[in-house]
């Protein structure tokens, strides 16, 4: 069942589309609804997602699908509901609304940014290490105002050994590509090319110290040649 406002927007979009297949602006959309601000548009194709009227296109930017009408305006045909053919509609809405992972980061104005897309490499160890990082599994979408210049990954967390630092498991962290850090930063570390965990590391003379966050594991002490860093944390990501 969708509000009147949702129908009005699934339906303006895809008239529009007919008519000319070009699609409407935000602002268009917002005037033809009578909205004060385009966030309400946001959460209106947010809303028509989540119930499967429309689809956002992975990979590829300012695209959605529209996959059905409500089934009104599906008229039966023999018996059966009449085929509807989805229509692809290239504009400026792909990438904007909230990510398909719910964080516990601070609310982003939905008029102000456009998500970026990162690889997810696997799974890390906060706890007893496990086998290095995986390869690409899948992608995720995260507000920019989460990452900062570089390159960046994400990974899944298992583990307890950070928690006193506000990391669970479950969680999903933020990493930036790096090979070096300071003492004191939360890091990805390659340990003998073998082993992946995430750890605070720290410098100790000659030594690399890599120090969890949970007073039942000790801290671990290497040589540095034996200890590689893969990157920094720079976010977390959280489902309830």
């Amino acid at each position: 069942m969708l509000t009147r406002k949702q129908h009005e927007l699934l339906m303006f979009i895809h008239e529009r589309m007919k008519e000319s297949g070009i699609p409407p602006s935000f602002d268009e959309m917002k005037d033809a609804l009578d909205l004060r601000s385009k966030s309400g548009i946001h959460r209106l194709i947010t809303a028509l997602e989540e119930r499967g009227f429309i689809r956002r296109l992975p990979n590829r930017a300012r695209a959605l699908e529209v996959i059905k009408l409500p089934d009104s305006m599906n008229p039966s045909l023999g018996g059966r509901k009449a085929r509807f053919e989805p229509a692809v509609i290239e504009g400026n809405l792909g990438k904007v609304a909230a990510p398909p992972v719910r964080p516990a980061a601070p609310v982003v104005n939905a008029d102000s940014y456009r998500a970026v897309t990162i690889p997810v490499m696997g799974r890390i160890a906060a706890g007893t290490p496990i086998e290095a990082i995986q390869t690409h599994s899948h992608t995720i979408m995260v507000p920019p105002e989460m990452l900062g210049p570089g390159e960046h990954y994400a990974l899944e967390v298992r583990g307890d050994s950070m928690i006193d630092a506000g990391i669970f498991d479950g969680d999903t962290v933020l990493i930036k590509k790096q090979d070096a850090a300071s003492t004191g930063e939360i890091v990805v570390a390659l340990v003998d090319d073998e082993e992946a965990t995430l750890k605070r590391l720290r410098r100790r003379g000659n030594s690399v110290a890599l120090e969890a966050a949970n007073p039942a594991y000790e801290t671990r002490i290497f040589p540095p040649d034996r200890v590689k860093v893969q990157g920094r944390l720079v976010g977390l990501l959280r489902k309830y």
